[in-house]
């Protein structure tokens, strides 16, 4: 676990990391957080604590947000390892999990569900290999490589593999991850 120092030694690093990939100046940043450069200056370079209006104020202007400015530097295991459902013919690397959205690729071996679900929100996917039957209300479509769909969720729905294994990259909404990454998921 971080030492307290450590985590405000790995903020003031991706404050001034942030500051320069903008090409900005102490001034320009300090104007747009409304603080003196003396202060964003003792701020970065360890003269001075954070205060945490101080630290959302910096954020807001950098467009970041406090849960990136102190997250875990540690980057002990990079390697995305796949969740394999054999149950359920789907093989799922979650790439991400940020702000309300799931990304993840899945392989899909299996058909078509016969159940249909329903859920709040849209979800988006595109095919990178293979294709995907998707089932949408009394629809069937046929989504080929480096094509996307786009649907309400709240029509019922389901896919699977056509002709084969697929591979797709989808963005999912809190419910979609729910409910097709789920212990539940169809």
């Amino acid at each position: 676990m971080k030492q307290d120092g450590d985590l405000e030694d790995t903020v003031r690093q991706r404050i001034r990391s942030l500051r320069a990939a903008r090409g900005w100046s102490l001034d320009e940043l300090a104007a747009a957080c409304l603080l003196s450069p003396s202060t964003l200056s003792r701020i970065e370079t360890g003269h001075r604590r954070i205060a945490l209006d101080q630290l959302t104020a910096i954020a807001r202007a950098l467009g970041t947000t406090l849960d990136h400015l102190v997250e875990s530097g540690a980057d002990d295991d990079v390697v995305i390892r796949p969740h394999r459902d054999a149950a359920r013919g789907i093989t799922t690397w979650l790439l991400s999990r940020d702000r309300g959205q799931t990304i993840s690729k899945m392989r899909v071996t299996r058909k078509v569900p016969a159940d249909l679900r329903v859920h709040p929100g849209r979800d988006w996917f595109t095919v990178l290999s293979g294709t995907i039957e998707l089932r949408l209300g009394e629809r069937t479509i046929l989504v080929g490589p480096n094509e996307a769909a786009e649907f309400s969720t709240m029509v019922p729905h389901a896919f699977g593999a056509h002709g084969g294994p697929a591979e797709i990259l989808c963005i999912l909404d809190h419910e979609g991850e729910r409910t097709h990454l789920g212990p539940t998921a169809v």
